[in-house]
């Protein structure tokens, strides 16, 4: 199956809502020399409609690394649960901040799963978190 359209308009519905943070790893859109991408969350491979509730503003590193994907396995238990689903849950129930606000931490089996899929602590995105930091622009809201 190729691209989906997704409009002008519900790209902008998209980005607003997520207030120019991915909603995966919280990388901020206008630190990022590439362009975000909307996330069908339920890919429409599997069933997902193209409708704002099924979206998600992602980074290109998450949501190639999230491709068609809706589960993986939990690198704690080995057991396959469910990734994290921006419109369903809640981030700050399966995630938080490290001491240093550097890190993505992980509380959740879900949490475990999407961050080791999407590799949400990869080294780029840490180094942009600390330079963001000490200029007050980290984390985000």
């Amino acid at each position: 199956m190729g691209r989906v359209n997704v409009s002008d308009s519900l790209k902008k519905q998209v980005a607003d809502r997520a207030q120019g943070c991915c909603e995966y790893c919280k990388s901020q859109i206008r630190f990022s020399p590439n362009s975000f991408e909307i996330d069908h969350i339920i890919p429409i491979s599997r069933g997902g409609v193209n409708q704002l509730e099924n979206m998600a503003l992602a980074c290109p590193q998450c949501n190639g690394h999230k491709s068609d994907k809706i589960e993986a396995v939990d690198p704690v238990s080995g057991q396959i649960v469910p990734l994290f689903h921006p419109r369903q849950m809640s981030w700050k129930v399966h995630f938080c901040w490290s001491d240093d606000t550097l890190e993505i931490l992980e509380i959740t089996a879900t949490g475990r799963a999407t961050g080791a899929l999407l590799q949400t602590n990869r080294e780029t995105v840490v180094n942009l978190r600390a330079v963001l930091r000490e200029m007050g622009l980290h984390p985000p809201n």
